[in-house]
């Protein structure tokens, strides 16, 4: 009888939560909505006046005026503006997604850039990212740091659904932020401090990885004849169908990390993976990499190896600016 009152009330309680979270859900679509209807209100009335500009002004503070004293400090002079500014990127109605809370709309509405705006709504839909994911992924320039290795077009396809990933390297970053673990850069650490500061972030770290990802084991134990082997993370990404295998290096990657790896990959690709499955992939975080000496340590046309640089704490604008900058030198012809 007791094990009955217990499923009754846990089936209570997830009822009464999902009631809330979607009143929740639908308070504030309400009001993101009367955000919307108010910056329209405003932008037409605004777009009749002789100086637009001035007339625009002198409409925000009068409007502040009246509806502060009675609606409270939400209908400030910043508040409105943001209204205006909202209806100005999204001028359709039906372009308010419910899945996105006026929280996030804040954010986005910071982002001037549209195609750029496209990709983190798109992105925040697909990913089902809170408010604080989505600050972090802008924060930390998420966009810019995919167009470092994607073009323009191929990122907002993968985002909108419109492509389908086909290699590693579309879907890993390059480079991974890792700020979240908590890690100063001029600390000194061993690679299972790294991992376990991983594991007790997964869910950021499987963000910052990249989409489709989920976690499999940590030095998963590999045994061939009388020698052991542990690997250090492994993980499987439902878009690409395949195992992600990762090893940890606090150094400068080596011809001989890459070998082992190369082993790791071809252990599962011979012993793990289903017939239906793809090629495992590997990739080796890393604090500093080189890429020619990834590519002469693999057979020819190796795809399933991946090196990835990982920072500790977030780059500033400036200095992604100048990694995009030099990158772009590198294929004069491009254009964005």
């Amino acid at each position: 009888m007791e094990l009955i009152n217990t499923t009754l009330v846990s089936q209570i309680k997830a009822v009464i939560k999902e009631a809330q979270e979607r009143a929740i859900r639908a308070v504030d679509h309400e009001r993101t909505l009367m955000y919307w209807h108010i910056g329209k209100y405003i932008f037409e009335e605004e777009q009749q006046g002789k100086d637009r500009a001035e007339y625009g002004k002198y409409i925000i503070k009068y409007l502040s005026k009246q509806l502060e004293p009675e609606f409270g400090s939400g209908f400030g002079i910043r508040q409105l503006e943001r209204c205006r500014k909202f209806y100005r990127f999204f001028p359709i109605a039906s372009a308010v997604r419910t899945q996105l809370n006026w929280t996030q709309y804040k954010l986005l509405l910071a982002v001037e850039d549209t195609d750029k705006r496209a990709f983190y709504i798109a992105e925040s839909i697909k990913n089902h990212w809170t408010s604080r994911q989505l600050e972090r992924q802008i924060n930390s320039l998420l966009y810019e740091r995919l167009l470092m290795s994607n073009d323009k077009e191929s990122v907002l396809a993968v985002a909108n659904g419109e492509k389908q990933v086909s290699e590693a390297k579309e879907i890993i970053k390059d480079p991974m932020v890792l700020e979240f673990l908590g890690l100063k850069r001029e600390s000194s650490y061993y690679e299972k401090d790294l991992e376990q500061s991983i594991i007790t972030h997964l869910q950021e770290f499987l963000l910052e990885m990249g989409n489709g990802f989920s976690f499999v084991a940590r030095q998963k134990r590999i045994l061939l004849e009388d020698d052991e082997f542990f690997v250090d993370l492994v993980f499987y990404n439902r878009l690409l169908q395949c195992f992600v295998i990762i090893e940890i290096k606090t150094h400068k990657l080596t011809h001989q990390d890459v070998g082992q790896l190369q082993m790791y990959v071809n252990y599962y690709d011979r012993v793990e993976r289903l017939a239906h499955e793809n090629p495992t992939i590997g990739i080796l975080l890393c604090t500093d990499k080189n890429d020619t000496v990834v590519k002469f340590s693999l057979p020819e046309n190796q795809k399933h190896i991946v090196a990835s640089k990982y920072e500790l704490i977030l780059p500033t604008e400036t200095q992604l600016k100048q990694a995009i900058e030099t990158e772009l030198e590198k294929y004069p012809t491009h254009e964005f």
